[in-house]
Order: structure tokens, then sequence, then C-alpha cells
């Protein structure tokens, strides 16, 4: 008879709250916040060579589902965040803004790699110096291209970002004046 193996569960700490045997409570915006964190659905934006590592943190060897991000949505009105890889001209930089015009609150964006942060090695009259000339930046993604472990790190971080934010934080004052100073006032 062969041994049997046992394998040891191990289970995610709940959000913060009261639990007694039989019972556990916490606040809405916690719970929100860790469905949230655990279903971001990416709207991907690639151009050039940091697509293709995209691409393969997609494939199975690194496996971007396991983050809760198994889905990705080419439409924006059905995605909450927008990665921009690779290089943006100005001529696509009003495209940019309008699929991130298009997006459902709340939203955030990542810009993967050294031509979507800062135009890269183009620092020509025809390349965008930085997707945050055009929309409000959430994580930065160095490299070039950088590596599938840096996508994952930043998505990781995104999730860290979406599962403490406040029901309030789209409404303070603060975000009020980036939109616009982005000129993304809602009406």
């Amino acid at each position: 008879m062969a041994e049997e193996k046992t394998q040891k569960i191990t289970i995610v700490d709940p959000p913060e709250g009261y639990s007694q045997p039989g019972f556990f409570t916490t606040s809405l915006e916690k719970a929100v916040g860790l469905a949230r964190k655990n279903s971001v659905w990416p709207q991907p934006f690639a151009t050039s060579c940091c697509g293709i590592e995209f691409m393969a943190t997609m494939a199975p060897h690194y496996d971007l589902g396991r983050f809760g991000s198994e889905r990705l949505s080419y439409s924006p009105r059905q995605s909450d965040l927008l990665m921009v890889m690779g290089t943006i001209s100005k001529k696509m930089g009003p495209i940019v803004r309008q699929v991130y015009e298009q997006m459902a609150e709340p939203k955030w964006v990542l810009a993967m790699g050294a031509c979507a942060s800062t135009g890269g090695i183009f620092d020509t009259y025809s390349v965008l110096q930085g997707i945050d000339k055009v929309v409000p930046v959430d994580v930065y993604v160095p490299g070039c291209p950088p590596r599938p472990e840096q996508l994952i790190d930043a998505i990781m971080q995104i999730q860290d970002m979406v599962g403490k934010e406040s029901f309030r934080k789209r409404s303070s004052p603060e975000y009020l004046a980036l939109q616009k100073k982005y000129g993304l006032e809602t009406l």
C-alpha cells in the first residue's frame, strides 16, 4: 500500500473584522475591496516589445490568471485597469485618453516599459514622452522591456491599491483636483 501524501491547505486571511464561532462581520468597504482586488480586468494597450513581454506573462509559465487577471477585456467599458505598453506616438495620445475616458470608475492605469513611462530612447517630435501627459498613472513598470516578473509585481501593487481604496476616494478633493489637472472633470 502506497503512502498517502497529505497536502496542507492555506487559507487567505479574511479582511479586518470581528469573528466568533459561526459568524464573521466586517465593513462593506473591506468586503468590496477584497472582491475588487482579486478580480482586476485589464485592458491591454500594447504597441511594441512590451506587448510581447505581456503575452509571456499571460502564458502558462507565468500565468497572470493566478492573480485574478485572467479575463482580458478589449472593451474599455468592461475593464478597470488600463495597461499601456510600448511606444505611444503623439497621434495616439488622444486615443489612449479616449480609452481611459470610456472606462467606468473606479479605474487604474499601469505604464509598462520605458517608452510608455518616459518616451524611452525615442526623444523625438513624434513620440509622447510618457502617457502621464494625457492620463494619470498609478504604477510605472521600469525596463526596456520589463521582465514578466516585474509586471506581476506591478499587478500585485495595483491589487494592493484596489483592496485598500475607500469608497470616498473618488469624490475626495485630491482626486477631483487630479481629474481637473488632466481635464477629466465629470459632469
